[in-house]
């Protein structure tokens, strides 16, 4: 099995990139969702996050993510110690998900690829990115917040050119069309 790792910083469409490559036929795992998911789940992990952000960390039984990133996109310590605590959980689910997958080639999906080390278990990596300017319009859209908060959300994550360094091809998510023709080429390249 072939492991495409995908990744790209806030904004820019690693999800309508991962959408192409699922209309393709590939398997897909997105990190960031199944996190979610362990951090509500596993009751190890649940303690821990309250231990390190008190019972404010969870409402009704459920992460309270507005509270998360108030604590941890201002705090890099703070969150440090999160991605300690979640991403050896991220990885053992990866590991079990690969060993029940029959799929000839997978695509992980990671915003923190490199920062949580998953790249080390991909074959080749794939970075998105995009125009500054489309970024922020995609981000206020979609998670309707200010332009501070955007901007101190990327400046927790590592730049595209750091990102394009590491990554063995880049794929340019400005126009739809040149964004699916540059998918459909890698998908040729990579997996046949």
């Amino acid at each position: 099995m072939k492991i495409i790792g995908l990744t790209g910083g806030i904004g820019s469409g690693k999800s309508t990139v991962l959408e192409m490559f699922k209309e393709m036929g590939f398997e897909t795992y997105i990190a960031d969702i199944e996190a979610k998911k362990i951090m509500n789940t596993n009751e190890e992990l649940v303690s821990q996050i309250k231990a390190l952000f008190s019972e404010n960390a969870y409402e009704e039984n459920e992460l309270n993510r507005k509270y998360i990133a108030t604590q941890v996109f201002e705090n890099k310590e703070k969150l440090a110690q999160l991605n300690a605590l979640v991403h050896p959980k991220v990885k053992e689910h990866f590991q079990n998900f690969v060993k029940n997958s029959k799929a000839d080639c997978l695509v992980y999906e990671s915003a923190i690829l490199f920062e949580s080390k998953s790249y080390k278990n991909c074959d080749y990596i794939i970075n998105v990115t995009a125009n500054f300017d489309d970024k922020i319009e995609r981000i206020k859209k979609r998670d309707n917040i200010s332009e501070k908060e955007i901007l101190n959300r990327m400046n927790n994550q590592i730049s595209d050119e750091e990102r394009n360094k590491r990554s063995d091809f880049v794929i340019v998510n400005n126009t739809l069309n040149q964004t699916k023709n540059q998918v459909k080429t890698l998908c040729n390249l990579i997996c046949n």
